[in-house]
């Protein structure tokens, strides 16, 4: 590692840097939250009367006797997870107009109300247990057809008995996944939210379970479009977990055109050195991706021909799987509740690409490690000449996020340049050939400590 003084931290002393260093190199993710980043490639299921409707965003006014699909097949929403390498999926269980896809005791604005009768919740919950697939759910805070919205305690009273149904008839959740939405009540006001409310009683009633987006656990990255971060901290300044911030961030209506938007240039760079010099406190806050697979997060009939390419979409997960964060890739179900055939067609394909790059990585390698001036070196020798599609490196992150340059030589030229690893870093090699990898850590926070080195 380099000793220079970095960014704006002008003439600090040797030793004070190595202790803030120590210090950023000590935050290390929860048990619920390693958990969390081991599932790598995550679902999302967005049904509910909007499939109905042909609509993103329903306003709590639908008539919900037109809830009534036909063929309901959550085994084969599963068997599709499986098949594209996805290990956990989430359930609108109420979207923003309020209708609930499960048995509640506290609105007939619910599935049990309509023809079809059935707890959509417990189909897919069941479903999950016999395919061995995590399930979680997602909340939706505002509600746009319960009268005591925006009444403060008496909104909360009710948001917090649908939620403890939630957490307690479905079995073992692995996230519970809350947005930033917020608009104004009947009374004409917003809800003021008592998010400490919610957490405490999902950490008393599931404990492994993390509170996304806007929540403690896992961060939003900041945009709908599936795009990521070059250099991904997971060790960030503590200020970024703000309710306020979330929500302001968040889509607040229908909006196509924020689907569509990047992350800002502003917030490219959340954890270097140079951006978090002068942060006295930091957590660990893992990024997730959110994207759909389609245009919309419903199921639209037109968009049948609008499925996202296999190109783009392991694109994407090269970005997000391989870039520290986890990708969560909505779903959604046509109306009479099956996945539509382009949609499973090309879950296939994902999974076939998944399974030819990286289930199956080379043995035939010989790894040693070496220091050279301030690098650590990684070697890898392959005894003769060899096809390389991808390189695969993986700190150990319940030592905490380390590595903040590195440099991948193939037989002496160079090949790939990176900044962060963390959790994943996958770094395409594009069928390269060569006899030896070299691996150089420039720049570090403390040694790193690497959990593996594979290649495809």
């Amino acid at each position: 590692m380099r000793k220079e003084e970095y960014g704006n931290m002008g003439q600090v002393a040797l030793n004070e840097n190595r202790e803030w260093l120590e210090n950023l190199v000590n935050v290390r993710p929860s048990k619920r939250q390693l958990a969390w980043q081991q599932l790598e490639f995550t679902a999302f299921f967005h049904y509910g009367i909007n499939s109905f409707t042909d609509k993103e965003w329903g306003d709590g006014k639908e008539d919900i006797s037109m809830f009534h699909p036909e063929a309901l097949n959550t085994d084969q929403w599963c068997e599709s997870l499986l098949n594209a390498e996805i290990k956990a999926c989430i359930i609108t269980a109420k979207h923003h107009d309020g209708f609930c896809l499960w048995d509640t005791k506290y609105t007939n604005h619910s599935v049990m109300h309509t023809p079809f009768g059935k707890d959509i919740v417990a189909e897919l919950a069941a479903s999950c247990k016999k395919y061995g697939i995590k399930f979680g759910v997602y909340l939706s805070p505002w509600d746009r057809h319960e009268a005591t919205y925006g009444q403060g305690k008496a909104y909360d009273d009710y948001f917090c008995s649908q939620l403890t149904e939630l957490l307690t008839n479905y079995g073992e959740l692995y996230t519970v996944w809350f947005d930033g939405a917020c608009g104004e009540g009947p009374n004409g006001k917003r809800q003021v939210y008592d998010w400490e409310r919610y957490y405490a009683l999902i950490r008393k009633l599931q404990p492994n379970a993390v509170i996304s987006i806007s929540g403690p656990d896992v961060r939003w990255c900041g945009n709908e479009a599936g795009d990521c971060r070059e250099s991904e901290w997971s060790v960030v300044p503590a200020r970024l977990f703000s309710q306020k911030a979330i929500a302001e961030a968040s889509q607040q209506s229908d909006d196509s055109e924020f689907r569509e938007k990047k992350i800002d240039e502003r917030d490219k760079d959340l954890g270097s050195r140079e951006v978090i010099v002068g942060e006295t406190e930091f957590i660990w806050y893992p990024a997730e991706v959110d994207t759909s697979i389609r245009p919309g997060w419903f199921y639209h009939e037109s968009e049948d021909d609008k499925v996202r390419s296999l190109e783009e979409l392991t694109g994407i997960y090269e970005k997000s799987v391989g870039g520290n964060s986890v990708l969560l890739l909505n779903i959604p179900p046509h109306k009479d509740g099956y996945l539509a055939k382009p949609d499973v067609e090309r879950l296939h394909e994902i999974g076939e690409y998944i399974r030819e790059n990286f289930r199956n990585f080379r043995t035939d390698v010989e790894i040693t490690e070496s220091t050279e001036a301030e690098n650590v070196v990684f070697t890898l020798r392959f005894g003769k000449e060899t096809s390389l599609r991808y390189l695969v490196l993986k700190e150990d992150i319940k030592e905490g996020q380390r590595v903040e340059k590195f440099r991948v030589e193939a037989d002496g030229k160079t090949a790939a340049n990176g900044t962060t690893i963390g959790y994943q870093k996958i770094i395409p090699l594009h069928g390269i050939p060569a006899k030896e990898l070299r691996v150089i850590f420039e720049e570090y926070r403390a040694k790193p400590v690497l959990e593996s080195i594979r290649v495809s």
